[in-house]
């Protein structure tokens, strides 16, 4: 399972190439930008460049003749993916601080969680559009995320004071371990999904 894991950052090294680059223009134009997104956008470039090279390439045809079973490959992606994701983050981390670009560790706690929401809403589709509409569909995804996310957030915490109210009660080390079993157990769910759909799966 390592070498499906390993596969991943080989396939992709002109564009692991441009990681760097990538996080360093954040550092020096996204100023008005959270830290949070920053590091977001960090863990998901591997991951996703790596589903959609493996839909481009139909990569699945090639591995499901290998020597791996089918719960064998999903379980890759998903825990490659954790992995690349804290790589990601310690590697954007390093290149924010070397140009001063302020951080704390809640903004990372808060790129992992949302990164684990994503990966759990995002990596199903993968097994389940049909080649050619699968990148399209994440930029999208992400786009309207980003776009929509936050003005339905003011949205409720302005109308549904009652909820508000009880997570402002909520002390903060309650709100991280919360929100964080959540993102875990939804990635754990996705992972599930995953892989029923790839049993089924015809190639």
């Amino acid at each position: 399972m390592f070498n499906l894991i390993k596969k991943d950052i080989i396939i992709q090294k002109s564009q692991v190439l441009l990681f760097i680059p990538f996080i360093v223009f954040f550092a020096l134009f996204g100023q008005h930008m959270s830290p949070a997104f920053i590091f977001l956008i960090a863990s998901t470039y591997i991951p996703i460049n790596g589903y959609i090279y493996d839909e481009r390439v139909e990569s699945n045809i090639l591995l499901n003749s290998l020597p791996y079973t089918r719960k064998e490959i999903v379980a890759a992606k998903y825990i490659g993916a954790i992995v690349y994701m804290i790589l990601s983050i310690g590697v954007a981390g390093i290149i924010l601080y070397l140009f001063n670009y302020d951080y704390m560790i809640r903004d990372i706690a808060i790129a992992a969680g949302l990164f684990f929401v994503f990966a759990a809403l995002v990596f199903p589709l993968f097994y389940i559009l049909k080649p050619g509409y699968i990148g399209m569909a994440v930029m999208i995804g992400f786009i309207v995320s980003v776009l929509i996310l936050p003005p339905i957030v003011q949205f409720l915490a302005k109308h549904f004071t009652a909820i508000t109210e009880f997570l402002t009660s909520l002390s903060t080390t309650i709100l991280y371990f919360s929100g964080a079993g959540i993102a875990i157990g939804l990635y754990f769910i996705s992972w599930m999904v995953s892989q029923f759909i790839y049993q089924h799966k015809a190639f």
